[in-house]
């Protein structure tokens, strides 16, 4: 096994058992068609099903295979997190193991990278398998996170990417644990460039993003790159008192010309409610800050590898790259 491979395929698993010995079948034949060296990292976030006992099986039946197997489910962004900080080769693929990122799109990503690109992403033609509602959620997600931060989102652009090794080593030295992997793929810059293909349906198993999920994932990633929730919080107030002062303004008049009118329950009660539910909303918002802030101030580490099967060694591994364990 050659000691620096050019091309390292990250691969996060999470119950895909079914999904494993199809997606060696398609991937293993692209690699071998390419003139260059490879590595497979296939990192196992906890699965509860034989997941891990079929990745040390392709592992015993091709070594260029390595597995790296999480302490507990961490979740993907930190899985994925994993497999870049044990990926050696000058280019960096991270793609799924449901087969919705077609492997036969490989050599195009090396083309791009060969002419120079240091990011090559691919960009879905259409989401396949989601409903109306999904596609809209989508789009409305990508708006509201163009519209607050200033990192712009590819559209319809997922983790199917190519990472020259200089973009995987700035990745790799980011602090943060909180991670939004797209926005930090938009975030570093650097040369990039996008494909097309088609997303084909999920071959076993179920997506395991809800709906709450989703919407957990996407606010995670509009608090991580944009502070704007904070400050429109700012100018809700300042609108709020606005109001407030010329309705102090329109009473005095009122009580000036008319005489002392009898105060309206109703009315008291809805300007109560209200401002209650504004400020419960701020606090909300400024909760999750602070408690974002809290979990990095902690420094924990992003993941905990509890043993690394193939690659340099097969022992339990102890590796500490920049807050992972």
């Amino acid at each position: 096994m050659p000691s620096h491979p050019r091309l390292s395929i990250v691969v996060p698993f999470f119950n895909e058992s079914l999904n494993v010995g199809h997606f060696f079948d398609r991937l293993l034949p692209v690699l071998a068609g390419q003139a260059l060296s490879w590595e497979v990292i296939c990192v196992n976030d906890g699965s509860r099903d034989d997941t891990l006992d079929r990745l040390i099986e392709a592992h015993r039946r091709e070594p260029r295979i390595t597995v790296i197997d999480l302490s507990r489910n961490f979740g993907k962004e930190p899985a994925m997190s994993a497999g870049l900080s044990h990926a050696r080769g000058d280019a960096v693929i991270p793609m799924d193991a449901d087969l919705q990122h077609p492997p036969e799109l490989i050599p195009d990503f090396l083309a791009k990278w060969r002419e120079g690109y240091d990011v090559v992403y691919a960009v879905r033609h259409q989401r396949t398998g989601q409903s109306l509602l999904s596609r809209l959620r989508a789009k409305a997600f990508y708006w509201l996170f163009d519209k607050l931060s200033d990192v712009p989102l590819p559209r319809e652009v997922g983790d199917f990417r190519l990472l020259d090794r200089k973009v995987v080593d700035v990745i790799n030295a980011m602090p943060e644990r909180t991670r939004f992997m797209k926005g930090i793929f938009a975030w570093v810059g650097f040369r990039q460039i996008g494909i097309p293909y088609e997303q084909e349906e999920r071959l076993y198993g179920e997506s395991k993003w809800g709906v709450m999920k989703l919407l957990s994932f996407a606010f995670d990633g509009l608090v991580a790159f944009s502070d704007y929730p904070l400050r429109i919080w700012a100018l809700v107030g300042s609108v709020i008192s606005g109001f407030a002062f010329l309705y102090i303004v329109v009473r005095l008049i009122k009580t000036l010309v008319y005489g002392i009118d009898v105060p309206g329950y109703e009315s008291i009660i809805v300007i109560m409610l209200f401002l209650g539910g504004v400020q419960l909303i701020t606090l909300g918002i400024i909760g999750h800050y602070l408690g974002r802030v809290f979990n990095e101030v902690k420094g924990r580490p992003l993941f905990i590898v509890r043993s690394r099967i193939g690659g340099d060694d097969d022992e339990p591994s102890d590796r500490r790259p920049d807050g992972a364990a």
